[in-house]
């Protein structure tokens, strides 16, 4: 009888020992939910400047090719594609000495690089610039050569 009872009691605490409850499941989801959040949010950020600095960074390379087309041509282009291509102009293809750019690629949102001259922010030479996140030209998030870095 002794013996039956220790068996009892083995099985009693093997059976308790099986698995988790339902409330150990619920707080490790629950804990899991909280440090997701905190992750998506961190990173969520760090993917908003990236894409910011890359824009800021292509205004830069673009700006120093418009100089460099100025510099040959004495003069501004007309749009961007004439930093890749030579113009048809004959005057300003003897003077072309590019390609001053591979290729006049989108800025992150994959909207088209804006260029102006004489430029609204810089009226005596030009203006470059990405429409920004909202894709909307003129608006607070524009990125352009006229901020300081």
């Amino acid at each position: 009888m002794f013996a039956t009872k220790q068996i009892q009691i083995r099985r009693r605490r093997t059976h308790r020992n099986r698995g988790f409850t339902l409330m150990e499941v619920l707080l490790v989801l629950v804990i899991l939910v909280v440090l997701a959040s905190l992750a998506v949010n961190m990173f969520t950020g760090t993917q908003e400047k990236a894409e910011r600095d890359a824009a800021a960074a292509e205004v830069g390379l673009i700006k120093r090719g418009i100089e460099m087309y100025r510099f040959h041509t004495r003069q501004f282009p007309t749009d961007l594609q004439e930093l890749v291509t030579k113009p048809s102009d004959a005057k300003l293809a003897d003077r072309w000495g590019g390609p001053y750019m591979d290729k006049v690629s989108t800025d992150p949102w994959d909207n088209e690089y804006r260029f102006a001259a004489p430029g609204k922010h810089n009226p005596d030479t030009f203006d470059v610039w990405s429409v920004g996140p909202d894709g909307q030209d003129g608006s607070a998030d524009d990125i352009g050569n006229w901020e300081k870095t």
